[in-house]
């Protein structure tokens, strides 16, 4: 038994095709979908599991391919977020065979492609899985310094394998210690789920973040992208519920928010709440936008503002997110940035031991943030910033 999909995005059919495998299907996957009429010519599959949404030609357009090829009766199956009556209507209308909305988990998948074309001779039907095809397709960036022994691999390694539609980009960010070393096995046998993205030289936070988002920015099949601390102070299900507020809104940045609240695990020094709270104060004077939190280490971007956030360098290496929101406020009109911005509440947020950044530095913060409002006073943003505090404007 064939079976061919066709789908854009690579992160859904990775998991399709290994869980299809895995019950016997001789299975077969194609990002291109010109490519993939040339395999379905060659492959002379039973089934072809197509989505709608692809660029240059759509899934329609490919169904109307088989229809007119020399085995016209092969089973057709839409694998779509599309939800588009019309469109579903002229699937059907086309002789596909099934459509299926996404999400939906690959028991469902498996059951209705066991329907259409039978189940292999050599098959494992007992087994079960619980993951999901996800809608959208998200990439996440983790600049990692020194993370050798506090780097959560067995977190990260069991949410990917659990939820589909995610990449993570580790930025090692010139670490000193072994962080490379325990970067690249956690990407091993994985590399279409996680990147390593390796800074020779220790940039900072800010440059890590803004080196890791640019290079997501190039992969095409992915709709979001954000950042996530390494410690996972922000777990990854708390940060899947920032996708989800996006992927069904207009907002075009969520950011994560530690607001102490009834039903909420969030956990701070005492010092670093006064000391948060007076920084909050002036961020919000800056900023001229009632941000209870900017400096959560969790957000997530619609990739249409990422070059606008990230394309040149930061003033400071820690209260970047400040810069994101001004550049933002500046390239859209503040009127217009307050209805793209949402700030979402944190279901748990815990201040992880060893973090970096000292009291000492956040007495600093409060200089820092000095030097971002002088900079971004005007509607202009720095077009380059040098090292050891050189504002080098153009």
């Amino acid at each position: 038994m064939k079976v061919l999909a066709i789908d854009d995005q690579q992160l859904v059919l990775l998991p399709l095709q290994k869980r299809l495998e895995e019950l016997g299907y001789d299975v077969r996957i194609e990002t291109d979908a010109n490519k993939g009429i040339k395999l379905y010519d060659a492959f002379n599959p039973d089934l072809v599991i197509v989505d709608i949404n692809m660029p240059e030609i759509s899934g329609l357009e490919i169904v109307k391919y088989i229809r007119a090829s020399k085995k016209p009766t092969t089973s057709v199956m839409v694998l779509s977020g599309n939800t588009n009556d019309t469109v579903i209507t002229a699937g059907f209308d086309l002789g596909i065979n099934d459509y299926m909305k996404k999400p939906l988990s690959l028991n469902e998948i498996c059951a209705r492609v066991k329907r259409l074309i039978g189940a292999p001779e050599i098959s494992n039907p007992n087994t079960k899985s619980n993951v999901m095809i996800q809608q959208r397709c998200v990439g996440v960036v983790i600049p990692c310094y020194n993370e050798e022994e506090r780097l959560l691999s067995k977190e990260f390694i069991d949410y990917i394998d659990k939820n589909t539609g995610y990449h993570l980009c580790f930025v090692n960010d010139g670490s000193k210690d072994k962080t490379l070393e325990v970067l690249e096995t956690l990407q091993k046998g994985r590399d279409h789920f996680i990147t390593v993205y390796n800074c020779k030289k220790n940039g900072g936070k800010a440059e890590a973040v803004r080196l890791g988002m640019l290079h997501m920015a190039k992969k095409s099949d992915l709709d979001y992208i954000g950042f996530l601390d390494a410690d996972l102070s922000t777990d990854l299900s708390d940060f899947d519920d920032l996708v989800k507020t996006i992927e069904t809104s207009d907002f075009k940045i969520v950011s994560g928010s530690r607001i102490a609240r009834m039903g909420a695990n969030i956990t701070k020094e005492s010092a670093r709440k006064i000391i948060s709270l007076t920084i909050n104060f002036i961020i919000r004077k800056i900023l001229k936008m009632d941000f209870k939190d900017t400096q959560c280490g969790a957000k997530i971007f619609h990739k249409e503002v990422i070059e606008i956030a990230f394309s040149k360098k930061f003033v400071t290496q820690w209260i970047f997110d400040v810069e994101i929101f001004k550049r933002v406020s500046q390239y859209y009109g503040l009127k217009k940035a307050k209805t793209m911005l949402c700030e979402q509440p944190l279901k748990r947020w815990i201040h992880a031991d060893g973090s970096k950044l000292s009291m000492k530095d956040s007495i600093k913060i409060v200089g820092k943030l000095a030097q971002i409002a002088w900079v971004y006073r005007g509607n202009k943003t720095p077009v380059k910033y040098e090292k050891e505090g050189k504002l080098k404007i153009v």
